[in-house]
């Protein structure tokens, strides 16, 4: 079932656990709330209008540490617009996609998964902050049927995913991933489910805009 928001612009930012089925989450919140849904699309939005290839964000998406100057990048990465600037830095990167984050914020209703979108909209009106978690076991199982590894492996997998998407939001955020305190509702899919989680926040958002 699709809701109409009654003409009210929002926007609703997830941040989520590595397996948490956040993601599946957010694409279901965005069909069923009629929002553009952006999660890897901001990656190509922010090689547009970098001059990038969407490759290179790819690599480095949500990681800290990643650059240090121009000289570590490889050539087949850029784009060909691609322009030099003396001040470029991972900074810079940022700024690329934060700018591509604010640009599609303006020009509708939107879903955001990860890269501190809750962070770059925080002056915009009518924006939800939602974080995404779940049991250990269920994330580890989640990751190693989708990556088609052990469970070992896929424990590895998100301990350094996680680790990385966590110094990532925190530096450039000032607050701590993850951290009940840096959003509006937290949600552990593990207890009613993916499907039921996300009728669970379409009714906290209803009630938040007083739909």
């Amino acid at each position: 079932m699709k809701y109409n928001m009654k003409d009210q612009k929002i926007i609703i930012n997830i941040g989520r656990q590595i397996g948490s089925g956040g993601r599946i989450i957010a694409r279901q919140l965005a069909e069923v709330l009629n929002c553009a849904f952006y999660d890897r699309e901001l990656l190509n939005l922010a090689a547009k209008e970098s001059g990038f290839s969407e490759k290179f964000f790819e690599q480095n998406d949500e990681k800290k540490g990643f650059l240090h100057t121009l000289f570590h990048v490889n050539i087949p990465l850029m784009g060909e617009n691609n322009f030099y600037k003396n001040d470029f830095s991972q900074e810079s990167l940022y700024q690329f996609q934060s700018d591509a984050i604010t640009k599609a914020a303006r020009e509708g209703n939107c879903v955001f998964v990860g890269r501190t979108a809750d962070y770059v909209l925080r002056e915009f009106p009518n924006t939800v902050n939602i974080f995404i978690t779940a049991k250990l076991e269920d994330r580890i199982q989640r990751v190693a049927e989708r990556q088609h590894v052990s469970e070992e492996e896929a424990r590895k997998y998100i301990s350094a995913r996680e680790e990385a998407r966590a110094i990532y939001y925190n530096y450039y955020t000032g607050k701590k991933w993850g951290a009940s305190e840096s959003y509006d509702l937290c949600v552990n899919s593990s207890i009613l489910g993916l499907d039921e989680t996300v009728e669970f926040i379409t009714s906290f958002i209803k009630r938040h805009f007083k739909q």
